[in-house]
């Protein structure tokens, strides 16, 4: 029997409420979260469009404040964003006037721990990790949308956070380059071996890349369902089309669509 995962992340009745200036009047987007994410695990966050993913996301990482309950990374409050935390946005965000190698070193050249050639030999580490070796001096605009997507992991890796947080990463990508970018998602986080909540509204892109699938209610957000995901450690894109899979994907579906039609998104007509 394996010995038990060490806790990464804790949310602790997580709650958040916006104020609206203009009406006055308080908005609830997160009530009473409680989830555990453990150390090596990928943890993906489904729910309908508009009910607060994001905004946990960012709770997690210290750019949003919580009014209630508390979110803990190894045991500590977040309290405001750190370098145990690497935030990956939906577009690459990549400066266009340095190349892929100081695009990943820039987080290393604001901390400021390393030397000139430290930084350039994890840069260049990482690079390798995320299968662009050979684009270390090109600039982003020689690059697809998905080589720029790797660099932009890259970049957050560069500062080995304790957990990575990544909202909708391949959104933009184009329907093939996001499903080959998922298979290589698995490979470069199983090679750090780091732990990643991942953000998406595609349900079989959760189901393949996670170990479970934490399914959010509409707004306030609260959590309808942990789906646990039964796969192999290792993935190909076959196990879409696996009956298992399916019907987990049937079952998360209803799950969102219950929660769309209390919104009005969708009826029961």
């Amino acid at each position: 029997m394996k010995p038990p995962r060490p806790l990464k992340l804790e949310a602790r009745g997580a709650s958040l409420e916006f104020y609206h200036e203009r009406t006055k009047q308080y908005l609830s987007v997160l009530a009473d979260i409680d989830l555990k994410v453990f150390e090596g695990e990928l943890v993906a966050i489904v729910g309908p469009s508009g009910c607060g993913k994001t905004t946990f996301l960012n709770a997690v990482d210290g750019l949003a404040t919580l009014t209630g309950g508390a979110i803990l990374v190894d045991g500590r409050p977040v309290t405001r964003p750190g370098p145990d935390r690497a935030l990956v946005f939906q577009n690459d965000s990549l400066f266009p006037w340095r190349t892929v190698l100081h695009n990943v070193t820039y987080g290393l050249e604001l901390q400021g721990k390393l030397s000139t050639r430290e930084m350039n030999e994890r840069a260049r580490r990482l690079v390798d990790l995320v299968g662009l070796r050979g684009f270390a001096e090109h600039y982003p605009h020689e690059l697809s949308g998905g080589m720029r997507q790797r660099v932009n992991i890259a970049r957050a890796l560069a500062i080995e956070p304790e957990l990575l947080l990544l909202d909708e990463p391949f959104a933009a990508l184009d329907a093939q380059t996001r499903e080959f970018m998922q298979v290589e998602l698995l490979t470069i986080l199983a090679r750090a071996r780091t732990t990643a909540l991942f953000i998406t509204h595609q349900i079989n892109e959760a189901l393949f890349l996670s170990d479970r699938v934490v399914v959010f209610s509409a707004r306030p957000a609260r959590i309808k369902d942990i789906v646990e995901v039964d796969l192999p450690a290792t993935r190909t894109l076959d196990v879409k089309h696996q009956a298992s899979f399916v019907e987990l994907e049937r079952h998360i579906w209803r799950l969102i669509e219950e929660e769309a039609i209390k919104t009005g998104m969708m009826t029961n007509a």
